[in-house]
């Protein structure tokens, strides 16, 4: 009698857990199962710019966190903070996602003095958060290009992160339930970061690998 008792009472709780596993899994993110669209095409290539390391970066072929710090550099810790533990610690192991910032050049030491803080405070390896240094201009020029409604400061800086696919194209929402079009993600608020800009790096990951199996499978026919 025990064992019918405890059966049923299983069998009740998988018919009541089930559909709200269900249910969770499909409101974790209202973009899992559809594209982000294309908001911005043609965005200038970055292989020309003075890197950090040294090498050359650029946008193709990678999956790009795209920020600008300019010359405001102690108001972006906290961003930079707030981007590593939600974002880059989620997908740095992703092998063609990176995390390109746009700085004002000469900034190179101050930088490093950034990074070393935020290896040290959260131990996280930044090997993919590349610097990128230019003038004031080139900041703009690369700013504008994405066509967005964000303003840049008088400091060529912004809290907006926005996500560039592999062949360089802007991604974002074009039916945000709070904006509308959402160009980029606000790095300063923890909660754009959980409920918009994590779910939209999935949406972006899952459909890059989908395009890979596809490739794959299409050259073993």
């Amino acid at each position: 009698m025990k064992n019918n008792a405890y059966k049923k009472y299983l069998v009740l709780g998988i018919l009541f857990v089930f559909p709200i596993v269900i249910y969770l899994f499909f409101a974790s993110g209202i973009n899992n199962f559809a594209k982000l669209p294309v908001l911005t095409k043609d965005i200038p290539e970055i292989e020309r710019w003075t890197s950090l390391s040294g090498t050359p970066v650029k946008f193709n072929n990678k999956i790009t966190i795209l920020g600008f710090w300019g010359n405001d550099l102690e108001e972006k810790k906290g961003d930079a903070f707030n981007l590593n533990q939600k974002i880059y610690k989620r997908f740095y192991q992703f092998k063609d996602f990176q995390f390109v910032i746009a700085v004002q050049d000469s900034l190179q030491d101050e930088i490093k003095e950034i990074i070393s803080e935020i290896e040290i405070g959260v131990g996280t390896d930044m090997v993919k958060w590349n610097f990128i240094f230019g003038t004031p201009n080139e900041i703009e020029d690369l700013f504008n290009s994405l066509k967005s409604d964000v303003i840049l400061s008088d400091k060529q800086s912004t809290s907006t992160v926005f996500i560039l696919d592999r062949e360089s194209k802007l991604r974002g929402r074009d039916d945000d339930e709070d904006v509308g079009t959402l160009y980029g993600y606000n790095a300063s608020s923890v909660a754009s970061l959980n409920n918009k800009m994590t779910d939209d790096v999935k949406v972006i990951l899952a459909e890059y690998r989908l395009a890979l199996k596809k490739n794959n499978s299409n050259r073993q026919k």
